[in-house]
């Protein structure tokens, strides 16, 4: 057996000098040029079954790459500036970029691509999600070891105490979705033969509860809101479920007042470098909103407001004609927005929620007055049905409740319509 003569194609396998056994043969890269490729084991048959695999590969159609140097961090790297950077929302591209630099080409960076393995991708995305990333990025070497978060635990491991700050398992899952895209890229250009992060499976996470404001809360917001400079935005929010960049993105021009209504056409996103307009997420985030009267009255005044702003500045006025714009017509940060919110949260003197659950709020209320579930969808510019179903769940029990009770109520053999 160790003598016989290997037929045309099955390569060649020899013992080394020092004594490891190699095997040799010739297979297709990605750009349909022949190669020479070499395998090593400690015994024959190691080497053989190793080469056999990289010849039926060839064979099958799946080539090896045509750079096998090449790592998982140059690989990420060129990807983002020559692919996703021309397919995806100016917002959707920062978040890549920043998962990956962040991330990835810290754990998996220095890898060979081609030689990565699921077992591999898996044991990175479990360590980031249970270590501290304070420790692991080194931002207590950055960091003033006094610097307290809101809730007054100190951020810094330098404090002499480990802070356990984890990333969210909706992180971890967003980190495998991005090396995902980019190694199925990979796949469908022949640098690679397979996606081996499709096959990590990871837990399913529990949906955070969401905490929208009670009907009182929210009557209470909007009073507070009132006597804000920025009302209207807040306002909106609420009563008609607006995402944060589809309201910073509202021109005037999107606004019909006398009709009363809306157009979203665009939305403001922050980006590395600033803020930019960009499309909405689907298509069906471009829809028309009858506006509230109580809206309609409160964006005439505003635009009143911003006149004057607009004569105060002179030359200083930017002009983009955006709604809800700085004193100098720039559109507002959406850092600022947040922090204003929460200002108008203790005015209000009701709990403090994020300010896209006031886009929730608007949905859990209205579910509540029995508005039908597809309305909701279109008010809040969902794709399909499910997904508002599927997000709004929490409210079911609750109407749930009160459907029972409504029957209960019309089978009361005292109740006025039985004869």
């Amino acid at each position: 057996m160790a003598g016989r003569k290997r037929a045309n194609g099955e390569g060649t396998v020899y013992q080394r000098a020092d004594g490891r056994w190699e095997g040799a043969g010739y297979v297709l890269t990605a750009d349909g040029a022949s190669k020479r490729v070499r395998v090593y084991g400690a015994t024959r048959k190691q080497a053989a079954d190793k080469l056999a695999e990289k010849l039926a590969d060839s064979q099958h159609g799946r080539p090896v790459p045509v750079d096998p140097s090449m790592t998982v961090g140059e690989y990420l790297l060129s990807w983002l500036t020559t692919v996703v950077v021309h397919r995806v929302r100016p917002s959707t591209y920062t978040n890549y970029d920043t998962y990956v630099r962040g991330f990835l080409i810290p754990g998996l960076g220095h890898r060979p691509l081609h030689a990565l393995s699921v077992a591999e991708v898996r044991t990175f995305l479990d360590g980031t999600a249970t270590a501290c990333q304070c420790c692991a990025r080194g931002w207590d070497v950055r960091r003033d070891p006094h610097h307290r978060r809101k809730d007054r635990r100190p951020r810094c491991c330098a404090v002499g105490r480990c802070c356990q700050h984890r990333v969210q398992p909706a992180t971890i899952r967003y980190i495998r979705a991005v090396l995902s895209a980019a190694l199925a890229h990979a796949v469908r250009e022949e640098v690679l033969h397979r996606n081996v992060a499709s096959a990590v499976r990871l837990p399913t996470p529990r949906r955070t509860g969401y905490q929208p404001f009670t009907a009182t809360e929210a009557r209470k917001y909007l009073y507070a809101a009132a006597f804000h400079r920025h009302g209207p935005l807040f306002e909106l929010a609420l009563r008609t479920g607006l995402c944060r960049g589809e309201l910073l993105g509202l021109q005037w021009a999107d606004l019909d007042l006398d009709s009363g209504h809306l157009s979203v056409r665009r939305t403001l996103a922050r980006v590395t470098g600033g803020v930019v307009f960009q499309p909405p997420k689907t298509e069906a985030s471009q829809r028309k909103i009858l506006l509230p009267a109580a809206c309609v009255a409160a964006l005439k005044r505003y635009r009143q407001r911003q006149d004057l702003d607009r004569r105060e500045a002179g030359d200083r006025w930017t002009g983009q004609d955006v709604v809800f714009a700085s004193s100098t017509g720039r559109p507002l940060d959406p850092a600022y927005v947040h922090r204003q919110h929460e200002t108008v949260c203790y005015l209000a003197e009701v709990r403090y929620i994020r300010f896209h659950d006031l886009r929730h709020s608007c949905a859990t209320l209205l579910l509540e007055q029995g508005v039908e579930l597809v309305t909701i969808k279109d008010l809040l510019g969902h794709a399909r049905l499910h997904v508002t179903a599927d997000v709004y769940a929490h409210v079911r029990p609750r109407l749930h409740r009160n459907a029972i009770e409504a029957l209960n109520q019309a089978l009361d053999p005292d109740h006025p319509d039985i004869d």
